[in-house]
């Protein structure tokens, strides 16, 4: 009996040691998510504009997307363990991958469909054996109308698989390939162009010639993107709806919403 006053007290003062810590929402993903650097402004990740929606007292958000990232990539530069290694019971876990996943031309960051999926499955274990919360996201749309004004998808199977996986390990899954292209079907092709990276010539120093990128966000496509994640995780229910502030609660009600089960 007497060993157990000891670590009866340890208990007493490690729960003493993180009075109020708050919960934390780690992002793990690509370019589309990634913080920028201001050499690269006004290029916005969504990732950078979550953070406004939540309770900074209760809740943190880690942006740890990097640009050029696929799951494999992710894992091999040991981003992924560093994270996992961040963790603690009921934090919570962003998973966004698929755009550099399904690049075939770019051997440095390809990751086969099957690796894909595996590696996507590591991240929900890896997260669930440290009792925190792992959500999925299909990738977000990019910027391609065809001749008609139809928007043209370019991930082929990797949304797919996420959806399979997530309804298999009963992951909760945030559809941001259904919930952005409905956005840009909204707005539709020429008008959408007023979300992504497109800098006139001479309009920035960081881009001197101008660009047209279709991929990437503006501060404010970052920001309407940013309120559909938190609205779809809001209607999932997920337990982070409760450090949303009151702008994180209406956040998105007045955007379009994808049909169900519509592609």
């Amino acid at each position: 009996m007497r060993h157990l006053v000891p670590l009866a007290l340890a208990l007493i003062l490690a729960a003493f040691a993180w009075p109020g810590r708050p919960v934390t929402l780690f992002i793990a993903g690509d370019s589309t998510a990634a913080p920028k650097l201001e050499t690269k402004r006004p290029e916005t990740g969504w990732g950078e504009a979550l953070p406004r929606f939540f309770r900074r007292d209760r809740l943190r958000v880690v942006n740890l997307a990097v640009n050029g990232r696929s799951t494999r990539t992710f894992i091999a530069e040991g981003r992924w363990q560093r994270l996992v290694d961040s963790l603690h019971a009921g934090d919570w876990v962003l998973v966004q991958f698929g755009h550099n996943d399904g690049s075939r031309e770019k051997v440095d960051r390809y990751t086969p469909p099957a690796d894909y999926r595996a590696n996507l499955a590591r991240f929900v274990a890896d997260v669930r054996a440290r009792d925190a919360h792992p959500v999925l996201l299909t990738p977000v749309r990019r910027r391609r109308f065809d001749a008609a004004g139809r928007l043209v998808d370019t991930h082929g199977e990797y949304p797919d698989l996420v959806r399979g996986l997530a309804a298999e390990l009963r992951v909760p899954l945030l559809d941001m390939h259904q919930e952005t292209g409905a956005l840009l079907e909204r707005f539709g092709a020429d008008s959408s162009a007023a979300l992504f990276l497109h800098v006139p010539r001479g309009a920035s120093p960081n881009y001197p010639e101008g660009l047209q990128d279709n991929t990437h966000f503006n501060p404010r496509g970052a920001d309407l993107v940013a309120r559909l994640v938190v609205r779809a995780l809001r209607e999932q229910g997920l337990g982070l709806a409760q450090f949303l502030t009151d702008e994180g609660r209406r956040a998105g009600d007045d955007l379009p919403r994808a049909a169900r089960g519509v592609e």
